[in-house]
């Protein structure tokens, strides 16, 4: 058999999953809707903070600009955030339908990564091009050009940055396919979305940007896996990370993916072992 006949079945998982998100273009809607509310909140929140009086002759990491920048980027990036598990899994595992994943003739986590991954990128991709349009094109038009998306600084920044988001796709992937499994193990995905989701607004630079946190704390914050999902294609498209460590960033990234989906695999396994289907 062919690679190509192997990876068939997780190809056409998440392209099904990927078209099946595309229908609902109302929820998209007003979730992008709901996201430049609080995204004017926010770059509100910041120009008052870089205007006020405290801020005065400071030396900050960040300039007010691509504080805004960063805002509409974590905005539009808003679903890469693990907050919750795959719905879908979810629903399996209370109505017992998981058992039916264990009977196909392929991999479970393959399959499970494949439908996570297309339920992912079919919200991201909308969400991030109408925030683009919005806070970069619309914005500048109506006179608001301080409060708008600036671009990056070079072509090989927004290559860099590209290159980053879809390594966040999977590193998202990865980080919900291990709620799936937490969810499969205690047959209930409420209360570790509930646990999961203020570590994640935090540590992925949602809440705050982390380059304004402490100086201390940078090596720290930037070597957590998280910092993937933000943070660091955020460094890439401001050109903060060039070079070596522009490369550093995107392998770091990369390991992250290796260790979750590794040690997703395990516990996956593991569960899948001891798993007992409701009603049965």
């Amino acid at each position: 058999m062919s690679p190509r006949d192997l990876l068939r079945p997780y190809t056409a998982a998440f392209a099904s999953r990927f078209m099946q998100m595309l229908q609902y273009r109302t929820a998209a809607l007003a979730g992008f809707a709901t996201q430049c509310w609080w995204g004017g909140i926010k770059v509100m929140v910041f120009a008052a903070f870089y205007g006020g009086s405290t801020m005065a002759g400071a030396t900050v990491s960040m300039s007010l600009a691509q504080a805004i920048t960063y805002t509409w980027l974590a905005q539009g990036l808003l679903v890469l955030l693990p907050g919750l598990g795959d719905p879908e899994v979810a629903q399996a595992v209370r109505t017992g339908a998981v058992a039916y994943d264990r009977l196909r003739p392929v991999d479970a986590y393959a399959l499970w990564f494949a439908r996570s991954a297309g339920w992912i990128a079919a919200r991201l991709l909308p969400r991030l091009a109408l925030m683009a349009t919005f806070a970069g094109g619309v914005l500048p038009l109506v006179g608001l050009d301080e409060w708008a998306w600036q671009l990056p600084p070079n072509p090989v920044a927004c290559t860099a940055f590209m290159l980053s988001v879809g390594l966040a796709l999977l590193l998202s992937t990865a980080m919900v396919m291990l709620l799936n499994v937490a969810a499969t193990a205690a047959l209930n995905e409420r209360g570790i979305s509930a646990v999961a989701t203020p570590v994640v607004i935090v540590f992925s630079g949602n809440l705050l940007p982390l380059a304004l946190l402490p100086d201390a704390w940078q090596v720290a914050l930037l070597v957590q896996p998280l910092a993937g999902l933000f943070d660091i294609p955020a460094r890439l498209y401001f050109g903060q990370l060039s070079g070596w460590q522009a490369l550093g960033g995107l392998a770091l990234q990369c390991f992250w993916i290796v260790a979750l989906v590794a040690f997703g695999r395990l516990t996956m396994g593991r569960t899948m072992r001891s798993l007992q289907v409701q009603g049965g």
